[in-house]
């Protein structure tokens, strides 16, 4: 098995250095720092599989950290760790895109396996103006490794310009928006971006050739398997590249 690299940031030095510890039985390895700024540095300076992190943290809380590290690293996933639930902070860390917000004291048997989920470059945008099946839909992606970051209309869907999913599951009617039209923008916002479209009216198509089409109610293990294999084809392709 592959040895997986982590950044672990946390003040509290003895729960980073515990976690670390931990990590490094597993067969991985694991870097430590205590605050944002170390943070950043290590991420300029090492490609990491996924980042854990403290939301409050002296100057640099885990909110700002994520979205600086967007900016370095688009594709590291990011959990965050916090006592605070409900605090505003925490909503900004979410619309930068993590793959899961744990509370303290850590449950650890659930982070480790995040950890070994996480996918690097693999952020899904979800837009989806029902509640529940969103919220299913983060839950399966999670479990999956991907990251998702969701939007519940057209118009907050522009704040994913800043972002960089591989791919995207978008309803064809949401609010604020001709059918479609959301879908439309988005494939042509994000060169190379994998649609998957979803509805409930099966007279509706995309006026673009999606990645695959699922009619409501459908069966979320068949569309996580074609994501995975839309992922497995975008890695291939960045390998090549390279």
């Amino acid at each position: 098995m592959t040895m997986r690299h982590y950044l672990v940031v946390d003040d509290n030095r003895a729960f980073a250095d515990n976690l670390s510890e931990i990590l490094r039985d597993g067969g991985d390895e694991a870097v430590v720092v205590g605050n944002g700024e170390s943070a950043l540095a290590a991420v300029r300076a090492q490609r990491f599989d996924a980042m854990v992190t403290d939301m409050r943290m002296p100057v640099m809380g885990g909110a700002a950290l994520v979205h600086e590290v967007r900016r370095i690293d688009a594709g590291l996933p990011a959990i965050v760790v916090t006592a605070y639930t409900q605090e505003n902070d925490l909503v900004a860390a979410q619309q930068e895109g993590i793959l899961a917000v744990l509370p303290k004291p850590v449950p650890v048997p659930t982070l480790l396996a995040l950890l070994k989920a996480a996918r690097r470059d693999g952020m899904v945008a979800v837009l989806e103006d029902d509640a529940a099946l969103c919220h299913n839909l983060i839950e399966a992606l999670r479990h999956r490794g991907f990251t998702a970051v969701t939007a519940a209309s057209a118009l907050d869907a522009e704040r994913l310009g800043a972002l960089r999913p591989f791919a995207a599951l978008i309803d064809l009617r949401l609010p604020n928006s001709p059918a479609a039209q959301a879908a439309r923008d988005l494939s042509q916002k994000f060169e190379g971006l994998k649609v998957l479209v979803m509805t409930g009216f099966p007279e509706l198509r995309p006026t673009f050739e999606p990645a695959g089409v699922y009619l409501k109610p459908f069966d979320t293990q068949a569309l996580l398997t074609r994501l995975d294999d839309l992922y497995a084809g975008a890695r291939q392709t960045t390998v090549t590249r390279l």
